[in-house]
């Protein structure tokens, strides 16, 4: 049987390219990081796909559960299942497969701790975030932890270990999240009251709370993102780097929450978008220069 190119591009939808792309710069990054003076690219190479796997199939376990959510919701709703260009069935067995081929691929080529880790990031993602949704607007807390073990994962890679150091880069992941996710939750609010799911912007009867949790997730975000020069991981090249930053992805909170309208709010959410890139290659940059 031939698949059709609009097929496989349904399919790579439903992987959700996107978190993908973040998991594997995230991996990376910490692959990197913790390699010190000797890199294994063959061990990077495992890392990066068990970790694509695993992150692939979550997606698509994530959008087969979701089915009913994602075919109420505007900016969700032209996703492959809603459309019925993938079947329900069809997207549980990708999931399904991608997961497990991915935890397997990391247990055997990489190590068991990288195993253990891709297994938690995708059970809480899809057993633990994903129903949460529809229950309490805490769920964005709970999603940030799935959301950055990646970033454990390429650190247990190198180090079969988890220091540290590789919980402050889990930080700085983590805490930029909440500020992400809640700029698409003004965003889409209305989005979401429809589909009854009790986001923040919706559980609340003043928008001022989400504005709080924003400013001081970013005011946290500062020292966090700075803890890695104090742990010795990178140079005053990145501390200054990140400090900027980290200052700008502040400066459009406060301007989100001075003026409290739905461009401020985009801007900021494209703000957050190239952050985490900007922040790593500050880190990769810093550690070619000083090796």
């Amino acid at each position: 049987m031939i698949i059709s190119k609009k097929k496989i591009l349904d399919y790579f939808t439903l992987s959700k390219p996107g978190i993908n792309f973040l998991s594997l710069i995230s991996t990376f990054t910490s692959f990197f990081l913790a390699s010190n003076n000797s890199f294994d690219f063959l061990l990077l190479f495992h890392t990066l796909f068990g970790t694509f796997l695993a992150s692939a199939g979550g997606g698509a376990l994530n959008m087969a559960t979701e089915v009913e959510i994602d075919s109420i919701m505007e900016r969700t709703k032209k996703r492959p299942i809603p459309q019925n260009r993938i079947s329900h069935l069809e997207g549980f067995i990708f999931g399904f497969l991608c997961t497990l081929f991915g935890i397997l691929y990391l247990t055997n080529f990489v190590n068991h701790l990288s195993g253990f880790l891709v297994s938690l990031s995708i059970f809480s993602y899809v057993f633990v975030y994903t129903p949460l949704k529809k229950v309490t607007s805490l769920s964005t807390v709970v999603g940030g932890i799935p959301g950055a073990i990646p970033i454990l994962i390429g650190w247990s890679a190198v180090r079969n270990e988890i220091s540290f150091e590789a919980f402050s880069l889990f930080a700085i992941l983590y805490i930029w999240q909440i500020p992400h996710f809640l700029s698409i939750a003004i965003l889409y609010k209305d989005d979401y009251k429809k589909a009854e799911i009790p986001m923040i912007t919706v559980a609340n009867n003043s928008i001022n709370f989400t504005y709080l949790q924003i400013i001081l997730h970013l005011i946290t975000l500062i020292p966090i993102s700075l803890s890695l020069y104090y742990f010795d991981l990178v140079s005053q090249i990145y501390f200054i780097g990140a400090l900027i930053l980290s200052l700008v992805f502040l400066y459009f909170g406060i301007q989100l929450v001075k003026n409290k309208t739905l461009d401020a709010s985009r801007t900021l959410l494209k703000t957050s978008i190239y952050y985490i890139p900007f922040l790593f290659f500050l880190i990769l940059i810093d550690r070619i220069i000083n090796q």
